[in-house]
């Protein structure tokens, strides 16, 4: 069964903490927090784990002294907006 153990603002803030998870051995997805397809990649995210490695997560998640690096940020920055230009982007996750 999936838990929660994460929120994010949007997509590529979603995808910095479930690529932080995965280096920790730690499969993780997010999902559209609210119902509304129509935010795209700017809705919020809610990150899940399965529920035995919900706690872990929690702790590798509190670890980090921030969020994120400038350089990450950056990155995730420029490619959101390279996929915002391509026709036939993908569409938000659901």
């Amino acid at each position: 069964m999936l838990r929660p153990v994460a929120g994010a603002a949007n997509q590529p803030q979603a995808d910095l903490i479930v690529n932080r998870l995965a280096q920790a051995g730690i499969t993780a997805i997010s999902q559209i927090s609210s119902g509304n397809p129509e935010f795209g990649a700017a809705g919020g995210r809610t990150i899940y784990v399965e529920e035995r490695d919900a706690e872990r997560a929690r702790a590798v998640l509190a670890e980090a002294e921030a969020p994120f690096s400038d350089e990450e940020l950056a990155e995730l920055s420029e490619q959101a907006a390279r996929e915002a230009r391509e026709p036939g982007a993908a569409g938000p996750e659901t």
